[in-house]
């Protein structure tokens, strides 16, 4: 805490986002006052690493690459490291609107919350991913309601604000791949509040997925199986 004002940092993991990165962060320049951010380059092989070094961004360059899950990890452990109170995942691509990162630190605050999720189904507003992909989210959403009783609209979203709590948590434990799912799991099973507030997000402008089809297989059976795997594990 710098004073009274809570120190909030955005977390970019980045894979090859030479086409994105730049209008990321300087829409995060713009629109997220106050706002610290860190980018996480998951051993990119485009020139992701250059233009950040070029525009003198503030980059921890990874000398291997480690998947979605540990690049967030790096992140939230250096939140950890530098105190912050407030931390949230802003996706590389452009997918992310920062524009609503204040309203979301003010609702973890206010509603004294553990993490807050931005969902893009409360209101149902700009893009909702592709139909395949829907249909994995209503699953998953199903499934962690049953499990949890907690009902979770967007649990595949990775716009997600977390207080220091979850900070001290994910830099300790965090899914190595696909997390967002799982790591809300861990979350609410550790008795943390949890809950989303509408937002609107873009399509992705360039760049590749990390998420093929052939992957789409893969990705629901292991993210179904890591997620009962959290609810019957013990702490």
């Amino acid at each position: 805490m710098r004073g009274n004002v809570l120190k909030r940092l955005i977390i970019i993991p980045a894979y090859n986002e030479a086409e994105n990165i730049v209008k990321t962060v300087e829409a995060i320049k713009e629109k997220a006052k106050g706002f610290d951010y860190i980018i996480i380059n998951d051993c990119s092989t485009d020139r992701t690493k250059n233009i950040c070094e070029e525009n003198g961004y503030n980059v921890i360059n990874l000398p291997i690459n480690l998947g979605i899950g540990g690049a967030v990890q790096t992140g939230y452990k250096y939140a950890y490291n530098h105190d912050y109170d407030i931390a949230v995942q802003v996706d590389g691509d452009g997918q992310h609107d920062p524009e609503f990162l204040n309203k979301m630190a003010d609702y973890l605050i206010e509603h004294n919350l553990d993490m807050v999720i931005g969902s893009r189904f409360i209101e149902c507003e700009g893009f909702q991913s592709s139909k395949l992909r829907r249909i994995g989210i209503i699953f998953f959403s199903k499934l962690i309601k049953i499990l949890t009783r907690v009902e979770i609209t967007d649990p595949t979203s990775g716009l997600r604000m977390v207080g220091k709590n979850v900070i001290s948590l994910f830099a300790q434990d965090y899914p190595r791949d696909y997390p967002e799912p799982e790591s809300v799991v861990a979350v609410i099973r550790r008795n943390m509040r949890v809950e989303e507030i509408p937002v609107v997000m873009k399509e992705r402008e360039g760049g590749v997925s990390s998420i093929s089809m052939k992957k789409s297989v893969y990705y629901m059976i292991k993210v179904t199986l890591a997620i009962l795997i959290e609810r019957i594990r013990k702490y």
